[in-house]
């Protein structure tokens, strides 16, 4: 005798696997780690800093 098999279920359990995949794809394409950002917003605040320091003021116009 065949196992009977309820069609919601696997439809769903179809979907949550699909969807799952493409998360793991987008988390692989477009995730970044907290020491990722962290090292990006660090280099950031010294090319600020280093730019800002190299501004040349204007002085007074006469």
């Amino acid at each position: 005798m065949a196992e009977i098999v309820n069609l919601n279920r696997a439809r769903k359990a179809r979907d949550r696997a699909e969807a799952g995949a493409r998360a793991a794809a987008n988390r692989a394409a477009h995730g970044r780690t907290k020491a990722e950002k962290a090292k990006d917003a660090a280099a950031r605040a010294k090319r600020d800093a280093l730019l800002d320091g190299a501004r040349l003021e204007e002085g007074p116009k006469d």
